[in-house]
């Protein structure tokens, strides 16, 4: 009697010791994937932190993550040591690894209103969604091509056509207002399947909420702006000062796989 009893409690405990072996086993999948790909720590942001953030206040917001170094771009930080007295320099978005260009000296922070408007222009502001501002990576001072999408009257001789134009080019961005984005909930991540590595560390998440962009223009640009806000699409390329023109061509459907 007493034999079997033993018997029974060592298989009772024999049971408990593999569904612990199971579970630590599957804990350590990601990591043992992840070690395989020569891993580096580096800080991810794991909440949103709004442009001129100091970094001394945003510690919270950062974890420490070993991802595959393929993967991570070479400025990533692994630590804010040498980051003291800095602050954001753009919204950071949850997912994306911490890289030195995002953090500058507060006094190199281009915020709404501190962009000087050239003499003679006059300044206009108009709303889009992320995908239509290059990812929502658009700040004060940068330049911008804005192209106008008009589903027909864009050519008195074909009126009836869709037609897209680079129409502005090089136009400087003198504010840059984004729509507050939803508190993020913690979800938990799924266990990879066996045989899988997990989520693409590559991933990060998508910017949500409008952008309200200021620039300035002249006036005739003004009304080209207002017209395709009112009546049109707008769509925005970063066109730097020394980019590429190649002149005014509209684009229709006979032209695009030309």
């Amino acid at each position: 009697m007493k034999s079997r009893l033993l018997a029974g409690s060592a298989a009772a405990l024999l049971a408990v010791i593999g569904v612990i072996l199971v579970f630590v086993y599957a804990q350590g999948a990601d990591q043992r994937a992840v070690q395989n790909l020569a891993p580096v720590d580096v800080l991810m942001v794991k909440a949103p932190i709004p442009a001129g953030t100091p970094v001394e206040a945003m510690k919270a917001s950062l974890a420490a993550q070993q991802l595959p170094e393929s993967s991570v771009p070479a400025s990533a930080l692994k630590t804010l040591g040498d980051s003291a007295g800095k602050v954001a320099a753009v919204d950071l978005v949850p997912g994306e690894p911490l890289v030195a260009e995002r953090l500058v000296a507060p006094e190199a922070l281009k915020t709404p209103g501190n962009v000087a408007v050239p003499p003679g222009m006059q300044e206009v502001s108009f709303q889009l969604d992320p995908v239509r501002v290059v990812g929502g990576r658009v700040v004060p001072g940068d330049h911008i091509g804005i192209f106008i999408s008009m589903e027909n009257g864009g050519i008195e001789s074909k009126p009836e056509k869709e037609t897209t134009q680079l129409s502005i080019h090089k136009v400087l961005v003198t504010a840059v207002q984004r729509a507050p984005e939803p508190a993020a909930t913690a979800q938990p991540s799924p266990a990879p399947s066996p045989g899988t590595t997990g989520p693409d560390p590559k991933e990060s998440a998508l910017p949500t909420g409008s952008l309200l962009l200021t620039v300035a223009v002249g006036d005739s640009d003004a009304a080209k702006i207002v017209f395709a806000n009112e009546f049109a699409k707008i769509w925005l390329s970063k066109e730097p000062v020394d980019a590429q023109e190649s002149g005014p061509r509209i684009i229709q459907r006979s032209e695009v796989y030309k």
